[in-house]
């Protein structure tokens, strides 16, 4: 079956409906980019990208009777979003774009042509079109055949391409995770050359980048391709400095090859197949406080004390730098916060109290957190792994049964904060915080113990903090 034939059997009427409709008004449609690229590879969805010679102000005359509802936030960049049943397009006037060296934002300049905009686009894969309504196949860049082979080249010389848009450097890493295609090596070189240049792209669009990276199905191989072409010391700092020095007299970990191994095993107990964005953050990022934490001891031993809060710190940091919504910075972080936790259970010494904290700590985050400590064991001891994932698994039925008997995930004083008001006769005010604070205490030392007993134990806990 030839391509055209192929991909006229696959694009959606809807797609076909709308080039009739710019047709008849005079101007041209096409199918492009990543839409034609995911449907050559068999992996299309309800999302469409399209290009034409009408600017965005025609666009939205000719759609605005036949969709169902528009959007309109990239339009200054030449875009107008659609959505059309349970399809969404987002139509895109022909242009070309570039950055001034001294500028975050790319300039958008519209074009005249279908093949002048293809020659803009980041690489030959999304430089293949397909003209609407009458599906003529156009690639001029020889993107069928890299895609039979699996192969990411720019559709002009790397320099260039990277040049106009450094996002693209970017790109191609995101490409080999999601894709697992290899970088031509030309392309590779440029990357490495010109590592400096994506400085000048926001850190909005850099986060958009890495987080699609990591969130795909082989995040290893794009995160590999960072760090060796120097463009992770720009964006993502914290990862090559992971590459400790190892010498004979001081033997360890090599606690970057560590890191992917624990990003990937975080990565095999995601449910249903989806992505889980904060696991593998806290995966990437859980061992980044080592390099400042690192000491030689005696004995040719290496410490990393108290690297998990430091890396929580610089997890905060990096990713606040980065733009990443509040809360995700914050369950990330926490989750590094709290990796070495279980460490400390030993063979299950851990008091029931002990356990109560460890859940309260966690929070919601628990179940991320038992997945991140379970990754966590690269050791190619199998005993010592056994040992472990069995004191885990002791761990967790300890959680399960204090969970049946005392609701713990919903771990709060026996005494709401109107009790202890009325018990000791006060209105709102900091007493009653400390008191209710004493009384979570209580509750995670001792368990269920009652309204009467909470009752006697707060009335002699203010009998001894009192004058």
């Amino acid at each position: 079956m030839s391509d055209s034939i192929e991909i006229s059997r696959k694009i959606a009427p809807v797609a076909n409906e709308l080039g009739e409709l710019f047709a008849a008004r005079g101007h041209e449609l096409a199918l492009v980019g990543g839409s034609v690229r995911d449907i050559l590879l068999g992996r299309a969805g309800n999302d469409l990208d399209l290009t034409t010679d009408a600017r965005p102000e025609r666009v939205l005359e000719i759609v605005r009777d036949w969709a169902d509802s528009v959007w309109t936030i990239g339009i200054d960049f030449g875009t107008v979003g659609v959505r059309k049943g349970g399809w969404l397009l987002e139509i895109t006037t022909y242009r070309s774009e570039s950055y001034d060296p001294k500028s975050r934002k790319p300039e958008v300049m519209y074009g005249d042509t279908l093949e002048a905009d293809l020659e803009r686009r980041d690489f030959a894969i999304n430089a293949m079109a397909v003209r609407l309504p009458g599906h003529e196949f156009v690639d001029p860049y020889g993107g069928r055949r890299d895609l039979a082979a699996r192969m990411l080249r720019t559709p002009g010389t790397p320099e260039q391409s990277f040049d106009d848009d450094p996002l693209r450097m970017l790109r191609a890493a995101r490409f080999a995770s999601q894709l697992g295609f290899a970088v031509a090596p030309e392309a590779v070189a440029a990357m490495t050359a010109m590592s400096e240049r994506i400085e000048i792209v926001s850190a909005e669009r850099i986060r958009d980048e890495l987080d699609k990276l990591v969130c795909g199905a082989n995040p290893r191989e794009g995160l590999r391709l960072l760090v060796e072409t120097g463009l992770a010391a720009h964006v993502l700092p914290e990862l090559p400095r992971l590459r400790l020095e190892i010498d004979e007299h001081h033997r360890h970990k090599d606690v970057y090859e560590h890191t992917l191994i624990v990003l990937e095993q975080a990565i095999a107990q995601e449910e249903d197949g989806k992505p889980d964005r904060i696991l593998r953050w806290a995966a990437l990022m859980h061992d980044v406080g080592k390099p400042k934490t690192r000491r030689h001891e005696p004995g040719g031993r290496v410490s990393f004390h108290h690297h998990e809060v430091v890396g929580a710190q610089l997890t905060k940091k990096r990713m606040a730098e980065l733009k990443f919504p509040k809360d995700v910075v914050s369950d990330v972080s926490r989750l590094v916060e709290l990796h070495l936790r279980f460490h400390g259970y030993g063979t299950g010494e851990w008091t029931d109290s002990a356990v109560r904290r460890y859940v309260r700590d966690a929070g919601p985050l628990l179940d991320r957190l038992h997945k991140l400590t379970r990754a966590d064991c690269t050791t190619r001891n199998k005993r010592k792994a056994q040992a472990l994932s069995r004191t885990y698994d002791q761990l967790e039925e300890r959680i399960e049964r204090l969970a049946e008997e005392e609701e713990l995930a919903k771990i709060r004083p026996e005494l709401d904060g109107n009790e202890i008001q009325r018990i000791l006769g006060v209105g709102p005010g900091p007493m009653v915080g400390k008191a209710y604070k004493f009384l979570l205490e209580l509750r995670l030392d001792k368990g269920v113990i009652g309204k009467e007993a909470a009752t006697e134990a707060l009335l002699e806990w203010v009998g001894e903090s009192r004058p």
